[in-house]
């Protein structure tokens, strides 16, 4: 019989959010046999804790493990509070990690990061990158399981002419350096090169509304869907050639692997664990951040050059594959037991 798992974290997407690990993980979990009970789906962030925290509590002798979503930010706080919770009453738990600048949180909170991860049965690493910064601050109860998708939901399309249709899917927040893109337009069409740009994701600290403004303001050919249900944006896809991932801080995110999976030919800053999710000019382009001229250069350059154009999507399709759900299960029967 598999084990009862309670999941904690932000399962926020009905909340016009984009759906994180809790949401798919736990799905994928459940259709594995596994029994599992989550939280919080409650949009107020103190609300949110209490909930996580009550939700812990009434499970404490109806589980055999938690899960807990670990970020690197505010949301910190939850996991760390949780985990104290099953400390508490002795419940095995595994934090899953996540964000590319927990690196700098275990730098910034020693003593905390050491009671929440050095107690813990397994930490879940989902990129070699966090695996190393993890290793290297003297931890050693981590697992690598990357992140997944399941392949299958994702037609590869091979793009046999490349112009500068240009998709972003991120939500939007500072981190993720969303003015790049609109900057990347700016520069393109100033050298004559038709260019359009999709851009799709929820907003999450007023950087969207900054930059409808921004492109409303330089009549810029950009297009701003909002979130979409996943199934939407794959299918809109097929409508652009080049996938570009603007952000200066980040771990393996799963737009992006979803984009290799789908053959849109990847141009991303070389940050956080992008370095170990692409190999540069094997599986995608990987560029220094906030450069705006790098950028237009490599778009460009793949637009004049449709086979580099297809080598990528090709190398990269075959790369993702380790990230489908039938390889990652494995891993996850191996620590859940």
């Amino acid at each position: 019989m598999k084990k009862r798992l309670l999941y904690i974290g932000n399962n926020l997407s009905g909340k016009s959010k984009t759906a994180t690990t809790i949401e798919t993980l736990s799905t994928l979990l459940q259709e594995e046999g596994y029994e599992v009970v989550s939280a919080s789906s409650i949009d107020n962030k103190l609300f949110r804790l209490i909930d996580m925290l009550w939700i812990t509590f009434k499970n404490r002798n109806k589980v055999d493990l938690v899960l807990i979503d670990t970020y690197s930010t505010q949301n910190f706080q939850y996991a760390l509070a949780v985990a104290k919770v099953c400390r508490v009453f002795k419940m095995p738990y595994i934090p899953i990690l996540h964000g590319g600048n927990l690196p700098a949180r275990l730098k910034k909170s020693p003593k905390q990061s050491k009671k929440l991860f050095a107690n813990a049965t397994t930490n879940i690493a989902p990129s070699n990158y966090l695996l190393e910064a993890f290793v290297k601050e003297g931890f050693t109860n981590i697992t690598y399981i990357p992140n997944t998708i399941e392949i299958k939901n994702y037609p590869f399309l091979l793009r046999e002419k490349v112009k500068a249709k240009l998709l972003w899917v991120r939500s939007f927040a500072e981190l993720y350096n969303p003015f790049l893109a609109i900057e990347i337009v700016e520069e393109l069409q100033k050298k004559n090169i038709e260019v359009s740009l999709c851009m799709v994701g929820p907003e999450k600290d007023g950087s969207l509304e900054k930059c409808k403004k921004l492109a409303k303001e330089k009549k810029l050919p950009i297009t701003f869907t909002g979130i979409l249900q996943k199934a939407a944006w794959i299918e809109l896809s097929k409508e652009y050639d080049i996938f570009v991932n603007t952000t200066n801080f980040d771990n393996t995110p799963v737009s992006v692997i979803e984009a290799m999976a789908l053959g849109l030919p990847i141009i991303s800053t070389n940050v956080g664990g992008l370095p170990y999710l692409i190999e540069d000019k094997k599986t995608g382009i990987l560029l220094v951040p906030n450069n705006v001229q790098v950028f237009v250069d490599a778009i460009t350059n793949l637009i004049s050059n449709p086979n580099k154009a297809a080598k990528l999507a090709k190398n990269a399709k075959t790369e993702v594959e380790q990230f489908d759900w039938d390889v990652v299960k494995e891993k996850w029967d191996e620590v859940l037991g």
